[in-house]
């Protein structure tokens, strides 16, 4: 159990059997006399991924949910169904494409993801925040660029699409934030 007066961003709670991921955390004191502190917390559900708004009292007991992450692998797909290992227990599962949302356009063999269990059951896989992979088809260099940040799209080797620099080629690899589907930088080797 864990107060509401304690609560950090970062903290995980739960509330209606399911986990949730604290996000901001403000405190309220009241002007009058003997009054409680309130607590507003913007919590994101790990289930649903649903931001919402609570507010509890200082004293408020709250509960901290049976939730771990795994360290796994991401192996293959095949068809809708994105198989992945445990890399402690080796046990291999899979997920299907609606489970994984967007993150299905940064999945490479072999990237290390964290999965998310709660009560024994999967939520979701939690991509690395930065991921490298190839352009395999962009428009070509513009060499009349200006210096307005102009882009353009490129589709990436997982079928992704982002927007990139205009200097960038087919065949070059990019770091790509996988929280913003945003071109990071060019890799260089």
């Amino acid at each position: 159990m864990i107060e509401a007066s304690d609560l950090k961003r970062g903290a995980r709670i739960e509330l209606d059997g399911d986990p949730y991921l604290v996000l901001d955390v403000h405190f309220q004191t009241p002007s009058a006399r003997g009054a409680v502190m309130l607590v507003k917390v913007k919590l994101r559900n790990l289930r649903t991924e649903l931001v919402t708004d609570r507010t509890f009292r200082s004293g408020e007991k709250l509960v901290e949910p049976d939730y771990e992450q795994r360290a796994v692998q991401f192996l293959y797909k095949q068809g809708d169904e994105y198989f992945f290992m445990d890399q402690q227990s080796y046990d291999q599962f899979s997920v299907d494409a609606e489970t994984l949302g967007q993150g299905v356009d940064y999945l490479v063999d072999g990237l290390e993801c964290r999965s998310m269990i709660h009560n024994g059951r999967l939520l979701g896989i939690e991509l690395p925040h930065i991921v490298e992979l190839r352009v395999v088809e962009t428009e070509p260099v513009i060499a009349s660029a200006t210096a307005k940040a102009q882009t353009k799209a490129a589709t990436l080797e997982t079928g992704g699409v982002i927007q990139v620099p205009p200097y960038l080629e087919a065949g070059e690899m990019v770091r790509v934030d996988t929280r913003e589907a945003r071109f990071v930088e060019r890799v260089r080797r």
